[in-house]
């Protein structure tokens, strides 16, 4: 064992007692996942691993502070520590991205969406209105003013992804707070190829005109032409706002480049802080000059207080993804996502655009007789962890779906490679020949009990285990 592994792994065994003092589930709890997280094939695209030095960054004092408001203007006293937290991770988001602007404080990757969202109305609603009214803030506007004012508001329109075409419950999904706050239009696939086709997208805008274009994807297995993007926003007078959430580490890796790098084009991009890019949970957004006075009144305009020990964790994320090493390890993500590809596809299984460009694989399992909800289920019984997600024109809808989201991020992280990625494929179309749907008991079809064929499971888990041993997880670290 290094001298790192064993310092981190004397950390981390007297930190567990500590907390065991207090209160043993916790303890027992937190010891369980590690193995459990060990000992699975972790597939889920919006998952990853952080490093060690970013986790033990996040337990520290600098959690016992409040402080909000922006760098050099808080709320509070006695926030210069945090200060200089919060200005050493936008420096690293700007030089990591080549953005004009950062801002590190949201707690999430939907936090981070409503910044945006609510920025862009602010920069074109807001101050356009105290502008003609002659007001400085919101404050100086008489009652009835603001009533117009949030009258404005409240009749914007946001044009985003569908669904089950791959797009995010943020991006004006009814059941989600972007659906109610905007009148909302969202444009799918082209039906045959599962591609955006960005003629009708523009035609659809032509006619919709929304304030917001929204492009990027939590399910969209294809990289998306950002010039062709802010093209059509400028045609209609939109802004482009680009969830860059999933692909974010494909960026910083300078996988995606030239057209497919939303940053020159976006005028506000969101993204999280894991997934592809291997950092805490959390968000960030970043901005153009023009739009980063607005996005700087996050907090108090949606945000509470800013997490300062999770801001110091996403600096050093930042810091480790402006290393060569990153790169490294961002392209063999997409390399590896296309082995996954192959490798399911020439053993049968059906996917969503007949491949891959980037992180992610979605498969449709329909061609099984089993629901996204059934798969699911029965790979997780095999050691295989994914998530069930709604293909395109969904019959099952969005809870039991008929497709399942895979990812290569985390596993590229613990060192899977080609032959690895192969291997697991097999092991997923295994599974899912030997899944049986179950009826109900009216005789209906089902679409959450199962069975799987003797055996399967236990070879499945026998033989992840194998590729899992030979890729451990923070090696050296024992609890």
């Amino acid at each position: 064992m290094s001298d790192f592994a064993s310092t981190v792994s004397g950390i981390y065994q007297q930190t567990l007692s500590v907390i065991e003092a207090v209160e043993p589930r916790i303890a027992a709890a937190t010891r369980a996942e590690l193995t459990d997280q060990r000992g699975s094939l972790k597939l889920i695209a919006s998952e990853n691993y952080a490093s060690l030095p970013v986790l033990l960054t996040m337990g520290t004092w600098l959690s016992d502070k409040y402080a909000e408001g922006t760098s050099g203007h808080r709320f509070y006293a006695g926030c210069q520590n945090v200060d200089t937290v919060e200005d050493v991770a936008a420096e690293h988001a700007r030089e990591l991205f080549g953005a004009e602007y950062a801002y590190v404080q949201p707690h999430s990757g939907i936090d981070a969406n409503l910044v945006a969202y609510w920025s862009i109305l602010a920069h074109r609603i807001e101050s356009p209105a105290l502008e003609r009214l002659g007001a400085k803030t919101v404050n100086d506007l008489s009652e009835e003013d603001w009533e117009d004012l949030r009258a404005t508001f409240n009749a914007q329109k946001v044009m985003g992804m569908s669904l089950d075409a791959g797009g995010h419950l943020t991006h004006g999904f009814r059941h989600n707070i972007s659906g109610k706050m905007f009148r909302q239009h969202s444009y799918g696939t082209n039906p045959e190829t599962g591609l955006i086709d960005y003629d009708k997208l523009l035609a659809d805008a032509r006619e919709f005109q929304p304030l917001i274009l929204v492009a990027g994807y939590s399910a969209y297995p294809r990289r998306v032409n950002f010039a062709r993007m802010r093209e059509i926003a400028d045609e209609v007078g939109a802004t482009l706002f680009v969830d860059m959430a999933h692909f974010a580490g494909l960026v910083a890796g300078k996988v995606f480049t030239g057209e497919e790098n939303p940053i020159p084009y976006a005028d506000v991009v969101a993204s999280t802080t894991h997934k592809s890019l291997r950092g805490p949970r959390g968000g960030f957004v970043l901005a153009t000059k023009e739009y980063a006075s607005s996005v700087d009144r996050g907090c108090p305009m949606v945000l509470g207080g800013p997490l300062s020990h999770v801001m110091a964790a996403k600096a050093l994320a930042f810091a480790e993804a402006r290393q060569q090493s990153f790169q490294v390890y961002a392209q063999q993500v997409a390399d590896n996502a296309k082995v996954l590809a192959e490798g399911l596809m020439k053993r049968g299984v059906k996917l969503v655009t007949d491949g891959t460009d980037n992180h992610l694989v979605l498969m449709d399992v329909s061609s099984f007789g089993l629901t996204g909800r059934q798969a699911e289920s029965a790979l997780l019984d095999s050691g295989v962890v994914t998530n069930r997600n709604s293909v395109p024109n969904d019959p099952n809808g969005a809870w039991y779906t008929s497709g399942v989201r895979i990812g290569t991020p985390a596993l590229t992280s613990r060192g899977f490679g080609a032959a690895e990625f192969d291997k697991v494929a097999e092991l997923i179309t295994d599974v899912l020949k030997a899944t049986t749907p179950v009826a109900t008991a009216a005789g209906a079809p089902g679409k959450a009990k199962y069975t799987i064929a003797d055996g399967v499971a236990a070879r499945t888990h026998a033989a992840a285990s194998e590729l899992l041993d030979a890729n451990p997880l923070y090696p050296g670290l024992e609890l």
